[in-house]
């Protein structure tokens, strides 16, 4: 048995099960941890168990009782450890099947209650959901790992205190945790698709767990513009996963990418919801970014690609939901349309308005269009501000090997 393997896999499914059983997202934490360590020395001696989640969810649980006897609290939490035993989910539940039966679903839904902080929503799935730690969370808010401990701690209280339900809440009330969870979901598979630090390699879990999820959520409320959206973005998305990297682990860029490594029916599928939510005349973020994502998925050819309607969208995204990235995405579709020049004039009043400062990705897309048109001395000094702060090991290494096609050459070359 692959005890690590089996980790990877089942951590976060029995995680959602034992935060529902205990109602406590620490200690639900601690005992899967000594849950695992058991295993570690027992299975080898008496062999695995014939369901090792079921095995996992019931030690950890009377780990869990034991704790709570010991400190004489056990009393308190007897009824409802007790009625609740026997309901523990130990089969993956199927999509066919009703949605509201799957714990991390109702997990999800519990850390995007109003109640809590939209950052402690976001931190908070993604620590009990993804395993991601603190300073992984940290990097990707651009905060210090202290403030996001801090985060995390509030927002644990705030469900114990307030006796936040773990459920998926009735029809009446989706609408107020919806925008949380549909931003999660794409928080999570973003952390997957492109890390914020690390070796920069894809993490696939991440990203299956976020279609997976999003496939939940659509079948919850199928007649919802932005869940369809959302699900067709990531499996655009996703359909490129192969060709993103080289067989060194290097980034491929969009353009450079050999389509016919791209998954087609995950295009199909994905072009197909991302019109659905387009037509229904409700596509909001997710929407408009999933019909971008199409226009680049159904490109034969990098030069087929209709840079002009894609700048179009992105204008109408940042009308609607403005913010320095979108606007930042804008200005190199805007550039791929119009030509460079008109790019970097609004990437310069991106930068005098100061948002993006210490985000990598805008002095790397000046880069972009410095190098396109010739102006490769101040490339290189882009590209040098750029690799000053990015934190993913393999844009790292793109940007160097940028960096070292524009070096040493004057201005204007």
């Amino acid at each position: 048995m692959d005890i690590g393997g089996l980790y990877r896999d089942e951590r976060q499914r029995a995680l959602a099960t034992l935060i529902r059983l205990l109602g406590d997202f620490d200690l639900a934490e601690e005992m899967l941890q000594e849950a695992f360590a058991t295993a570690l020395e027992s299975w080898p001696r008496d062999g695995a168990p014939a369901s090792p989640f079921a095995w996992l969810v019931s030690t950890a649980r009377h780990k869990a009782i034991d704790r709570l006897r010991r400190a004489a609290t056990l009393e308190a939490k007897r009824a409802e450890l007790s009625s609740q035993a026997a309901s523990v989910p130990f089969a993956e539940p199927d999509l066919d099947e009703e949605p509201l039966t799957d714990d991390r679903l109702r997990l999800i839904f519990t850390c995007c209650h109003p109640a809590l902080a939209p950052e402690g929503q976001v931190a908070l799935t993604l620590k009990t959901l993804c395993g991601l730690s603190v300073e992984e969370i940290a990097r990707a808010f651009l905060v210090p790992g202290s403030t996001m401990a801090q985060r995390l701690v509030r927002a644990k209280g705030k469900i114990r205190l307030a006796r936040i339900p773990y459920e998926v809440p009735g029809p009446d009330r989706l609408a107020e945790r919806l925008d949380g969870v549909l931003r999660v979901v794409y928080l999570v598979f973003n952390e997957g698709y492109a890390p914020t630090g690390g070796s920069g390699l894809p993490r696939r879990d991440l990203c299956l767990e976020a279609i997976r999820l999003a496939r939940l959520v659509h079948a919850l409320i199928p007649g919802e513009s932005e869940a369809a959206g959302l699900l067709a973005l990531l499996l655009l998305q996703d359909s490129r996963r192969v060709a993103r990297f080289d067989g060194a682990g290097d980034l491929v860029t969009l353009e450079e990418q050999d389509r016919a490594l791209w998954d087609r029916d995950e295009i199909t599928e994905g072009a197909r919801l991302a019109e659905r939510a387009l037509r229904s005349g409700r596509a909001g973020f997710y929407g408009i970014q999933s019909a971008i994502a199409a226009i680049h998925g159904q490109a034969e050819r990098a030069s087929d690609t209709d840079w002009r309607q894609i700048a179009i969208l992105y204008a109408l995204l940042l009308r609607a939901h403005p913010s320095p990235v979108v606007a930042l995405n804008h200005a190199a579709a805007v550039a791929m349309a119009q030509g460079p020049e008109r790019g970097l004039a609004l990437l310069d009043a991106l930068e005098r308005e100061g948002e993006l400062a210490g985000f990598h990705l805008l002095p790397a897309a000046r880069a972009d269009l410095l190098r396109r048109l010739g102006r490769n001395a101040e490339a290189a000094l882009a590209y040098d501000e750029a690799l000053r702060t990015v934190g993913n090991a393999a844009e790292r290494r793109y940007l160097e090997r940028r960096r070292g096609q524009v070096s040493g050459s004057g201005p204007g070359v």
